[in-house]
């Protein structure tokens, strides 16, 4: 069953994310907008808080040629081995449906740079943390730091159409 979300549904996600943040008393260096989905989220969320935004490709669905690693994306999150040297990053996404796009991400930034430094597990909800539209909390991905909305696949089946998406209708 499709839902389809509006850009009020968008604004309203985005102004709780923002609240949590700042409840955690914790903004971001810069903010990497996960394409396709999370690149609207992420502009919003830049302009909003005006840090600066980048992109990264994690197109595991919908791509032929796969993901695309940055890795200075994962030195500025492991900033030399130095807590005093790393960068705050916002990962946005639209939806954690699987869990897949963003424990790619966990996965490919440490292997990157410096694969067996426990420090890695402290960059993770400290300094690099993950924002995401929709939380699917059937996902085998747990660890979104902010959610604008929870639903749960298991208990119903919904496909979430996001405005960008269908702009047409």
């Amino acid at each position: 069953m499709k839902v389809y979300h509006t850009t009020e549904d968008v604004k309203y996600w985005l102004h709780n994310i923002i609240r949590d943040m700042i409840a955690h008393n914790w903004r971001p260096d810069y903010i990497v907008g996960i394409g396709r989905g999370g690149l609207v989220p992420a502009t919003m969320l830049s302009h909003y808080m005006n840090v600066p935004m980048q992109t990264l490709d994690v197109s595991l669905r919908d791509s032929t040629v796969g993901p695309t690693s940055n890795c200075g994306m994962a030195e500025d999150a492991y900033g030399g081995g130095n807590v005093f040297h790393r960068k705050n990053i916002l990962v946005v996404d639209d939806i954690n449906d699987s869990g897949a796009t963003l424990q790619w991400i966990k996965n490919d930034w440490p292997a990157l740079c410096m694969p067996n430094d426990p420090a890695w597990q402290d960059i993770w909800h400290s300094n690099v943390r993950f924002a995401v539209m929709v939380n699917n909390q059937a996902s085998a991905f747990k660890d979104a730091d902010y959610v604008g909305l929870s639903i749960n696949k298991l208990e119903k089946d919904i496909w979430c159409v996001f405005p960008w998406e269908e702009w047409w209708r």
